[in-house]
């Protein structure tokens, strides 16, 4: 009889603890801080792909994850575009992805990206933490992960948390 009423308790601390919780939706990264995870990757079509050295030559960068089979990724894609038209280096990952329909997703769209591969075993997506597609990361000049953005970027991620961190990376010492 007291064991249902403890169970209910045990319940009901539980609920008020997650209620708590500053973002429920946030999910964490232990890359934060740390050196990006390994670049393994094949080329896409005879674009340039990039290397962990490209991640920490000096510039600040996004590198993003995608698919042409993600819906969101299509919805992102307009805000990748102007990041590239505004000057900042964009790198892409094809996610388990057919090249063909990849190479196809870019030739319609536009290629927002100075560097592309292929990450076709998922085995990057893996050592990047990926909980799925789209998902970006902010890289500093030095190749260290600034942030972790999960989902597409709109317009509004952009200014609430895009921006704010290529403006820490580009200040920085």
């Amino acid at each position: 009889m007291i064991l249902p009423l403890v169970a209910a308790g045990g319940f009901f601390a539980m609920a008020l603890w997650g209620m708590k919780r500053e973002n429920p939706d946030v999910l964490p990264s232990t890359l934060i801080g740390q050196p990006a995870a390994a670049v393994q990757m094949v080329a896409l079509g005879d674009l340039p792909f990039f290397t962990e050295a490209d991640l920490a030559d000096g510039r600040v960068k996004i590198v993003n994850f995608w698919a042409s089979w993600c819906a969101p990724c299509r919805a992102e894609h307009p805000n990748l575009l102007r990041l590239k038209g505004e000057g900042l280096p964009v790198y892409g990952v094809n996610y388990k992805d057919d090249p063909e329909a990849a190479l196809a997703f870019l030739s319609e769209l536009g290629n927002p990206f100075e560097r592309v591969g292929a990450d076709d075993s998922g085995r990057m997506g893996i050592d990047w933490g990926l909980y799925g597609v789209p998902e970006s990361f902010v890289i500093d000049g030095d190749g260290r992960v600034l942030l972790r953005f999960p989902g597409p970027i709109t317009e509004r991620a952009l200014d609430a948390e895009i921006r704010p961190a290529l403006a820490k990376a580009k200040t920085a010492p």
